[in-house]
């Protein structure tokens, strides 16, 4: 929230109006080879990015991508603007984000030839976030995000782990967030792949959120396998769930993905791509309609053997290590040219300062409320604050040069 001058009532509540997802990627710095913590080498983003950028809290910066950048307890932090959920908001959602990655890769060039060092960006973990509503005109009938993420542990684990994990991962988790889901895994250092985890988890959390109950008998019922003997943990940061290694008969992560079989509470022993595929099958509906072409032939092929899993290589790749460098966003691929989502244009308009003409005002863009809200100040210094969705309508003005 911008500070230091009156803020009107915004136009409609802090929810969107829209369901909607974003994706958050941390990075790892290191500087001449050595791991630094980016907060004791910058102090802030603005001490390596060139240019005016505006200021959402804290060090957190907005970029030009419409994305924000801040520092998080050792790590750089970027995250996507909210984008609804619709067909392809997986891959605008990840196109944002590795457009967001390879701005700061950019900065970082810059900066590395302005004082002759050498930085890496190391990927660390990514987070998937979905907004959470229970279906309307039906009863909650005992229904929480809490619930909801307890029994999510249970279902996504396995195929997120043939998509975005490898050989050194550790775990899955869920969390509740007040009104949205966000699952964590490791950073994946292929955009494509990074898309398809993200088109899975929508599916899957969209549709799990409209079972009438979030008891855990709802596995059966909806023919989930579920290892045997498997018990999620307290998630290692807030509150949540983690399908960490060690809540496994032995690790998912180091184990022959097409050969060794896990028994499972209904359906025998199956291999974990075999489980994989069970519960993509169940969600393939949810998973199509939401879903770009390119990523659903790739969901396919990855959980039917035919496409590389991270986890059919030896060890994490090398692209790891150099995100930006080695693992980089390709603006040739079909899913970058999927038309950018409602939600992001407007930030993108905002975060570029460009005024806004409505009602006979002109209105200048200084900032965000949250992400569900514009802040602008007009000519008489007042700030007004006005929700995204109430901006949709006015784009075409907006952005018309």
């Amino acid at each position: 929230m911008v500070q230091g001058k009156k803020l009107e009532r915004p136009s409609t509540p802090e929810r969107l109006a829209m369901p909607a997802i974003g994706m958050e990627a941390e990075c790892a710095l290191l500087l001449d080879g050595r791991p630094t913590r980016p907060e004791a080498l910058f102090g802030s983003p603005r001490d390596f990015i060139r240019g005016e950028l505006m200021h959402r809290q804290g060090t957190s910066f907005h970029l030009p991508t419409g994305g924000a950048v801040y520092f998080d307890t050792g790590v750089i932090e970027v995250a996507t603007p909210v984008v609804e959920i619709e067909r392809g908001c997986a891959a605008r959602a990840g196109r944002s984000l590795w457009e967001a990655l390879q701005f700061i890769r950019g900065e970082l060039d810059a900066w590395d030839a302005r004082e002759g060092r050498q930085t890496q960006l190391v990927g660390f973990s990514a987070h998937y976030n979905v907004s959470f509503e229970l279906p309307r005109d039906q009863p909650a009938n005992g229904r929480t995000i809490e619930q909801l993420a307890r029994l999510l542990t249970y279902i996504l684990p396995a195929p997120v782990m043939l998509l975005a994990t490898n050989r050194r991962s550790t775990g899955v988790g869920v969390r509740p967030r007040k009104d949205r889901i966000e699952i964590t895994s490791d950073f994946t250092p292929d955009p494509a792949l990074m898309i398809a985890t993200a088109t899975l988890i929508v599916a899957v959390v969209r549709e799990v959120m409209r079972w009438p109950t979030y008891q855990l008998d709802e596995l059966a019922r909806h023919d989930i396998a579920v290892i045997r003997d498997f018990e999620p943990m307290p998630h290692t940061s807030r509150k949540g769930w983690l399908a960490r290694f060690d809540c496994y008969p032995e690790s998912p992560f180091t184990c022959d993905i097409d050969t060794d079989r896990w028994e499972t509470q209904q359906h025998g022993a199956l291999t974990l791509r075999t489980i994989a595929a069970r519960t993509v099958r169940r969600f393939w509906r949810a998973i199509h309609r939401i879903s770009d072409p390119s990523t659903v032939r790739l969901i396919r092929a990855v959980v039917r053997g035919r496409g590389e899993s991270l986890l059919d290589l030896q060890d994490r790749p090398r692209a790891y290590e150099d995100v930006g460098r080695l693992c980089a966003w390709d603006d040739g691929t079909a899913v970058a040219q999927v038309d950018r989502s409602r939600y992001e244009r407007v930030v993108i308009r905002a975060v570029s300062g460009r005024p806004l003409h409505l009602d006979g005002q002109t209105l200048r863009p200084v900032g965000m409320s949250g992400w569900s809200a514009v802040v602008f100040e007009r000519k008489d210094e007042r700030r007004q604050v006005i929700a995204l969705d109430d901006l949709i309508s006015e784009l075409d003005a907006w952005e018309r040069p």
